[in-house]
């Protein structure tokens, strides 16, 4: 469900068909897009976007209920780890609502993108730089 206004269209169109526990995927410049999920590229050049410019826009929209990470990224990417669940920690304090993290192997979390309504790519060129968002209600 959306809550607030995004730029470009089909990342706010796509926020606005959610429904509760659709997936959105959020990925770095290399994850694999499977066929299936719409494919939203806004990868300009290394970096441009970052994974997390990326997060932090979508979240402003999307009610998130549910997050899932390769674990991988603790090991090979903890900066950004700790960024991203800061984020997260800041988002659910902002909704008012609990959003559950879990962690699962990246063999594991690419088979999970085929749930995805869509797959976001961003610029970031850094490892496991990916998040599965579930999406809540706002009620």
């Amino acid at each position: 469900m959306k809550k607030g206004t995004l730029l470009n269209s089909e990342v706010s169109y796509v926020i606005s068909r959610l429904g509760h526990t659709d997936c959105l995927t959020i990925g770095d410049a290399g994850l694999p897009v499977p066929v299936g999920p719409q494919r939203i590229d806004l990868a300009l050049t290394h970096g441009i976007p970052s994974f997390m410019q990326v997060t932090e826009a979508v979240t402003q929209e999307m009610q998130v209920e549910s997050a899932l990470i390769a674990e991988e990224i603790k090991q090979h990417n903890p900066q950004l780890h700790n960024e991203l669940i800061a984020h997260l920690e800041r988002l659910q304090q902002h909704q008012g609502k609990p959003i559950s993290i879990r962690y699962i192997s990246h063999e594991q979390f690419k088979l999970q993108t085929q749930r995805s309504q869509a797959v976001i790519r961003s610029g970031e060129c850094s490892p496991y730089a990916n998040v599965i968002l579930s999406a809540g209600v706002t009620f």
